[in-house]
């Protein structure tokens, strides 16, 4: 088994995972809707989100641990980050499997995740996840995908995305856009899966 990146407070990571032989994990598009529901219910507490693609059969997320100071006030252990993690795909997996009729795992093992330390590394996942949809060939643009933060980020309605602060990592939403832009037409696809 490859070693994982162990979760710790203040840190940035690149969370993913697939379905289970390469099975979809999101059957109906309400079910793209409960996962978020449930990272909401389960991870909020413990990261800070910065950006998510979600496709049929794997998904994306972009976050950060907070702070020992911020765990500490919602009574959360430093040495138990993966829990929530655990508890939102065992969630996820039992929902999916009664409403489906299905049964067993849904995700492959376990879930996948980088450290990212540098402010570089920070903004190019930020970008890889929001033009997953057009890699994989399930949308010709990645600006219209609707299961990804990429809409939210430059909308002005209410979010639990930090926003501005990935706004601020590219200077403002034009040069976000361009960042995007110029990835996707160079198909300079840093591969992270």
């Amino acid at each position: 088994m490859e070693k994982q990146d162990i979760l710790e407070p203040d840190c940035f990571y690149h969370i993913y995972n697939r379905g289970n032989n390469k099975e979809n994990l999101f059957i109906e598009e309400e079910n793209y809707f409960h996962f978020l529901k449930l990272f909401q219910i389960h991870l909020l507490d413990i990261a800070e989100i910065y950006s998510y693609c979600l496709l049929k059969n794997h998904f994306h997320l972009v976050l950060k641990i907070k702070t020992i100071e911020e765990l500490q006030e919602k009574k959360t252990s430093k040495n138990k980050l993966s829990q929530p993690f655990s508890n939102l795909f065992n969630a996820y997996t039992k929902a999916i499997n009664k409403r489906h009729h299905r049964e067993g795992s849904l995700f492959k093992e376990r879930f996948k995740r980088e450290r990212k330390t540098t402010t570089e590394y920070l903004k190019n996942v930020i970008v890889y996840t929001h033009l997953n949809p057009v890699k994989h060939n399930f949308q010709n643009t990645y600006s219209d995908y609707i299961h990804s933060s990429f809409q939210s980020i430059l909308s002005e309605k209410p979010t639990l995305l930090m926003r501005k602060e990935v706004i601020d990592l590219f200077g403002d939403k034009e040069n976000l856009i361009y960042y995007h832009d110029e990835i996707l037409k160079k198909g300079h696809f840093e591969d992270f899966d």
